[in-house]
């Protein structure tokens, strides 16, 4: 009889779903120049985390984070030419309608994949699909099960149709599975892929927030490294900084010094570390990502590394 209930549900979503809204999306996603973004809360959430997988591994640079992790830091990883793909069924998370100012501000464009068309996500993103949903297969229609289904089943669709579109061959595949992911782990260096030079996000430890929050800004690490006059490491400032100093000293935050503000101590890697060992510091708190890491040999800052640059690279 389930079996049953949830045939007719799927059937449902199939012979409710905007075909030309449908092409849309994947127009949308296929011209993204950057990262397609995907994020959600909740089951929807862990959905999210699937079809990015998916799609990295067919071909589409992709990443998941949590919605909780972009406010707390990790909107630092996102940048003009990107896409956030938000997941939600009622289109009335709070924490999603948050995100989308903040994202705007990046030069970032969002997509709201809702089960709701008349929600405000679906009305305040830059575009919406509704992937419809009769009721869940719960019998009080609470537990998220159709709505969950309908989600992965168009992931899994829209990353095939991105893998066809962009001409992915099964040398390709294997190039993102074991073999050529083994070569790459072995081969690709932190060197490689770290930014340096002028493209550093310096800052002195004795400058004040005022006089460099422009350098936060223009640099697009989402950080700011707090250094000695001879580029030795004394601390790190993020995004997330700036929104909890701004939080605890509203008034005069932005005349306070940055030796002040930083964090001390922060997590390092060497140029010469291996871009997947990297990734792996970078990810080792499940509950807080890393998305930016100091390069030093020692204590002197010759680059920084970006969890984005890491992900084009194709890891």
């Amino acid at each position: 009889m389930l079996f049953e209930e949830q045939r007719g549900a799927i059937r449902y979503f199939y012979d409710h779903l905007d075909l030309e809204q449908a092409e849309c999306s994947l127009e949308a996603c296929q011209s993204c120049l950057g990262l397609l973004v995907l994020t959600g809360v909740g089951k929807s959430g862990i959905i999210a985390e699937k079809i990015a997988m998916t799609l990295v591994s067919t071909g589409t640079r992709a990443i998941y984070l949590p919605a909780m992790n972009f406010l707390h830091g990790d909107i630092g990883i996102i940048s003009q030419g990107d896409l956030v793909l938000m997941l939600s069924k009622s289109g009335e998370s709070e924490e999603l309608l948050d995100l989308l100012p903040h994202i705007r501000r990046r030069g970032a464009k969002t997509l709201a994949l809702i089960s709701n068309p008349e929600s405000r996500l679906a009305k305040k993103a830059d575009m919406s699909l509704c992937l419809p949903v009769e009721k869940e297969l719960c019998p009080f229609d609470m537990a998220p099960t159709i709505s969950t289904e309908v989600q992965l089943l168009f992931g899994d669709a829209l990353a095939m149709a991105l893998m066809s579109k962009r001409g992915f061959r099964l040398d390709d595949y294997a190039l993102n599975h074991p073999s050529g992911l083994i070569g790459r782990k072995i081969s690709l260096r932190v060197r490689d892929l770290m930014k340096k030079g002028a493209d550093i996000p310096f800052c002195l430890p004795s400058d004040r927030l005022a006089d460099v929050i422009v350098e936060l800004s223009d640099k697009k690490c989402g950080c700011l490294l707090v250094c000695s006059s001879e580029k030795q490491l004394l601390g790190i400032f993020t995004d997330g900084d700036l929104r909890r100093s701004l939080q605890v000293n509203r008034a005069t935050v932005l005349e306070k010094k940055m030796e002040e503000l930083m964090t001390k101590d922060p997590l390092k890697v060497e140029p010469d570390c291996l871009a997947v060992h990297a990734l792996e510091l970078m990810e080792k708190s499940p509950k807080r990502l890393v998305t930016v890491l100091p390069v030093a040999e020692g204590s002197q800052v010759v680059g920084i590394l970006r969890m984005h640059d890491i992900i084009q690279a194709g890891f």
